[in-house]
């Protein structure tokens, strides 16, 4: 740990943290709003073909719906860490987090929508493509949680040997 310096420390540092955490939940949000937009349609669509088949397709929105606790959790885990001093550092590596996680559950969010569009209408005329749709609905899904890994890696690295700001 270094001693307290002005350069390592300014007033705009927590800034970063901010964006940062914004970030995580705005940018999951909109892809999880897309995937849930986007299949919605589609399970519709498939409910007045087949009725029965109503309720497990809502997979596809309940999957597109874990992207935002994604940014929700880290969000809250970067403002717990938010300080009114703190080192730059650490506000760029919690911006850099809250990025990864949000843009990581964005991309997620149009994959989820786009395979649960196309795979709930092909499901829905051939049952058995719907174990193919789940499969490729959990590769989409496993891109939001490599964001929440980096996220936590990063947060955890913030904190390791940085230098302490006083008041």
């Amino acid at each position: 740990m270094d001693a307290y310096t002005d350069a390592r420390c300014p007033a705009y540092a927590s800034f970063f943290g901010v964006m940062g955490c914004a970030a995580s939940i705005i940018f999951t949000v909109i892809g999880a709003s897309y995937g849930t937009a986007k299949s919605a349609g589609a399970i519709f669509s498939s409910g007045i073909l087949r009725p029965d088949h109503l309720m497990q397709n809502t997979l596809c929105a309940i999957m597109a719906q874990i992207l935002s606790i994604y940014g929700l959790v880290s969000s809250v885990i970067i403002q717990g860490d938010l300080d009114e001093k703190m080192p730059l550092y650490q506000g760029f590596m919690q911006l850099g987090a809250g990025i990864s996680v949000g843009l990581c559950g964005l991309a997620a969010g149009f994959a989820i929508g786009i395979v649960g569009d196309a795979g709930v209408r092909a499901s829905t005329q051939q049952p058995r493509l719907y174990i193919g749709m789940v499969l490729i609905l959990i590769f989409a899904e496993v891109l939001g949680l490599y964001g929440v890994v980096v996220c936590v890696l990063m947060l955890t690295k913030s904190k390791q040997n940085v230098t302490q700001c006083l008041y």
